[in-house]
């Protein structure tokens, strides 16, 4: 029953989430470790309000608008490989979360 290590890597600079996750790519390719994805999802364009004082009723700024980038990744077996790249050091606004599943073949 292999372990299946899913990596979602989300940023607000698209440039580099594709710069990390070809790197990912590159390091799995050199260990012989296939990959499925990088998968993207749509970006997640978000709306913050700002206000200008901690108190209630108080006046705002303008909204902070920003967009998310995410990539999903899964490595199935590997279990170094996948330990490896999810206790990476990445750069400053690439964050990163790892869910790892058991899956039972069909039939079992």
């Amino acid at each position: 029953m292999p372990f299946v290590t899913k990596l979602t890597l989300e940023s607000g600079d698209r440039h580099r989430l594709d710069d990390v996750v070809d790197d990912i790519k590159r390091r799995a390719s050199r260990k012989g470790v296939e990959l499925k994805g990088p998968h993207p999802s749509p970006p997640e364009h978000l709306r913050v309000p700002q206000s200008k004082t901690l108190g209630p009723g108080s006046a705002r700024f303008e909204s902070w608008e920003y967009t998310v980038y995410t990539r999903t990744i899964e490595i199935v077996g590997y279990e170094d490989f996948a330990r490896d790249v999810a206790g990476s050091e990445y750069p400053e606004g690439i964050h990163v979360e790892a869910e790892v599943e058991q899956r039972t073949h069909a039939g079992n």
